[in-house]
């Protein structure tokens, strides 16, 4: 179906009056004052413009697909049209009963040629046109209602996800700059008390704050389907909604626990203010032991607080620790809470970002409440266009989740009285 001489001219002047109303917001926006005499005028004059002409718009569409469906179509004498409910009355899924239903009205686009007039409730207005009547250069959004079951499923709902563990701030920009005060109260500089005399002059102390700035990092996910697995509707929210999940959330564990810092968040593992303990003297190759266990507890800065990570393969080095007749560790015993069970009184994950048994980084103590994150706060974005695979006849599903993220520590603190240094992560040295 081919777009009109008519409909371009109706989108061109709704692309023209949109664009003038985002200038009247953009610049009293700009001098931070609401919109006022002869401004919102005008700009409720454009809306209204703008409201006129979606009604052009849709009839034009409605009128184009009417006649493309009615070419060669012969009516019988007697014969009976009934419309049934269409569901467009619900905004928030665009129309759509299912998002089987949704995939397969973007398939039938480009293997039939048949545009669903569903496809373009939010579709995203062209610029410039190459194939217009097919939505396919600006894409056809995924409805909101499926777009939220993916982040769900994805994010931080899901169990076993470390972002709803941290410190975690949505973000409406791109970056943002956190104020860092690293001065310790037993320190030289910063904020001090002092014992005065009487009637002594006060010793005057500051604060000694550094910007930390955080930019958000992109998570993407690109997803081509094959037109015969889109045939198949009843499979595919299962489908994409499980695998896209599964990856998003490795992905994210992996970089909180792992990331490099570059073009991903930085991981507790790879920061300067990591704390490695040491192996006892004489221990045995691929063990934990309860000295291990007590050695890594103790230089927690919020032992309060912590969390056990450990890597299955290791997690067996855990049931029978003891020191004396007291158990180190517990069995879950049905813990919601900690599946992994309690060891020292923190509860335990298991987490296949920590390393093998035995070598360092195989098992620790993490205080997520010192790891920051960021995320964007309109949440995921989820997208699809068949153009890219046009020619293998695939669909192409993309999903961007954006964070970053870093622990609050620069470096290990050391106490006033120990050479020992202290950390929001500990983890044990290798043990080979």
């Amino acid at each position: 179906m081919s777009m009109t001489k008519k409909m371009r001219e109706l989108s061109a002047s709704k692309a023209e009056a949109v664009k003038q109303a985002r200038a009247i917001v953009d610049a009293a926006d700009a001098e931070g004052v609401d919109l006022t005499g002869d401004n919102l005028d005008k700009y409720n004059a454009l809306m209204t413009k703008i409201d006129s002409l979606n009604a052009a718009i849709s009839r034009e569409q409605n009128l184009m697909a009417a006649e493309s469906s009615a070419q060669g179509l012969e009516i019988p004498d007697g014969a009976r049209i009934e419309v049934g409910d269409t569901n467009t009355k619900k905004p928030e899924n665009h129309g759509f009963h299912s998002f089987g239903e949704f995939a397969k009205a973007v398939m039938n686009v480009t293997v039939n040629h048949s545009v669903d007039q569903r496809l373009n409730i939010g579709a995203a207005a062209p610029t410039t046109y190459g194939n217009e009547g097919t939505g396919a250069d600006g894409g056809f959004l995924v409805p909101p209602e499926y777009s939220r079951e993916i982040w769900r499923l994805s994010t931080l709902l899901e169990e076993g996800s470390f972002v709803p563990l941290t410190d975690n701030m949505p973000i409406n920009g791109n970056s943002m700059t956190f104020p860092s005060d690293e001065t310790t109260p037993w320190g030289t500089d910063g904020v001090r008390a002092y014992w005065e005399d009487e009637a002594a002059a006060a010793t005057q102390t500051k604060p000694v704050l550094k910007p930390n700035t955080m930019r958000l990092k992109k998570l993407m996910a690109l997803v081509p389907v094959t037109d015969e697995l889109l045939s198949d509707s009843s499979g595919l929210p299962a489908y994409l909604s499980t695998k896209v999940a599964e990856s998003i959330r490795w992905k994210t564990n992996d970089a909180i626990i792992n990331g490099s810092g570059v073009g991903r968040p930085l991981g507790m593992l790879t920061a300067a203010s990591l704390v490695t303990q040491a192996k006892v003297s004489g221990q045995t190759a691929d063990t934990i032991n309860a000295t291990n266990v007590v050695n890594m507890f103790a230089r927690l800065l919020r032992p309060g607080r912590g969390t056990s990570l450990i890597n299955p393969d290791a997690w067996n080095q855990l049931p029978l620790m003891t020191i004396g007749d007291q158990p180190v560790f517990l069995m879950p015993n049905g813990l919601q809470s900690a599946p992994g069970g309690i060891l020292s009184g923190r509860p335990v994950m298991m987490s296949d970002t920590m390393a093998t048994l035995g070598n360092a980084n195989d098992i620790g103590f993490f205080d997520f409440g010192m790891y920051r994150t960021i995320t964007k706060a309109g949440g995921m974005e989820t997208a699809t266009s068949m153009h890219l695979y046009f020619d293998a006849a695939a669909t192409a599903f993309r999903t961007i989740f954006r964070i970053d993220g870093q622990p609050i520590l620069s470096t290990a603190v050391t106490p006033p009285n120990s050479a020992v240094t202290r950390s929001c992560a500990v983890t044990l040295a290798e043990r080979a």
